[in-house]
């Protein structure tokens, strides 16, 4: 099948690392179904993409929200839409020590990172499976690889994210669906606004560009990889986090993390 002919859904593909992956997708002519909370940014971002012949069609869902990775689906088919590739690239962190955090927020997270993803892979794999071929990025962190004090939540959300997403892979291996894990360090988005984090130590530290984490995980994803850290300096970080005590990952971590006003 051309690629002109094939879907690629993508979560969070107004900004950040999902636009740059959209990007990506347009440019090899894939057609594209783009899901944010933000209409006129789905909206721009369509006019942006929807040339060459592709179509772009737009979800505005908040998958904060329990239902709404049912009705993305639900949507899709009911336009008799059929996605080749999907890629869970929605995701926030939330910044401050675990006591002093709201619940509310941290469960919305729960929902956000692990929830979502889960439930959209669950109902689109069922549709690969029947075709006996598909593609599924699941954008990870290296902050799943180690504990992170003052966002210990978000790197729970995304340790599940990384095992998860070996576990299905492994599943999936006499089919003809491969499952590939992006594992971005701190890279140069919304991230660190949306999740209250302006005054960690960790803003101090050069950030990735997300159009290089982007094209990282096209690549390791048309190329069936299970899994891609992006950046050398990332690399090493996880493999020193491998071979640390967790007592020892979490005192590093802390310490990239921790407030700046704290000496």
């Amino acid at each position: 099948m051309e690629n002109s002919q094939k879907y690629a859904l993508i979560t969070g593909a107004t900004s950040g690392i999902g636009y740059e992956l959209a990007k990506l997708f347009a440019k090899d002519k894939f057609n594209l179904v783009i899901v944010a909370r933000d209409t006129s940014a789905l909206e721009r971002v369509a006019t942006e993409l929807q040339t060459g012949g592709i179509q772009v069609h737009t979800i505005a869902k908040d998958l904060f929200l329990r239902q709404s990775a049912r009705e993305i689906y639900d949507e899709v088919r009911s336009k008799g839409i059929h996605i080749d590739v999907l890629v869970n690239d929605a995701g926030q962190g939330y910044y401050g020590k675990f006591e002093d955090t709201d619940l509310e927020k941290e469960i919305d997270i729960i929902e956000l990172n692990i929830i979502s993803c889960i439930t959209l892979t669950k109902l689109f794999l069922k549709d690969m499976l029947a075709k006996n071929e598909g593609k599924i990025l699941n954008v990870g962190s290296i902050a799943g690889e180690a504990p992170g004090p003052y966002q210990s939540v978000y790197h729970g959300t995304k340790a599940f994210v990384n095992s998860w997403s070996a576990a299905i892979r492994n599943e999936l291996k006499d089919s003809n669906i491969s499952v590939t894990a992006l594992l971005p360090g701190a890279t140069d988005t919304d991230f660190f606004n949306k999740a209250e984090m302006q005054d960690s130590k960790i803003l101090d530290s050069k950030l990735s560009k997300p159009e290089d984490v982007a094209q990282d995980g096209y690549e390791a994803l048309m190329s069936g990889d299970d899994k891609i850290i992006s950046g050398m300096k990332n690399k090493i970080q996880v493999a020193m986090a491998n071979v640390l005590p967790d007592s020892m990952a979490s005192e590093t971590m802390g310490k990239q993390q921790e407030p700046k006003d704290n000496g």
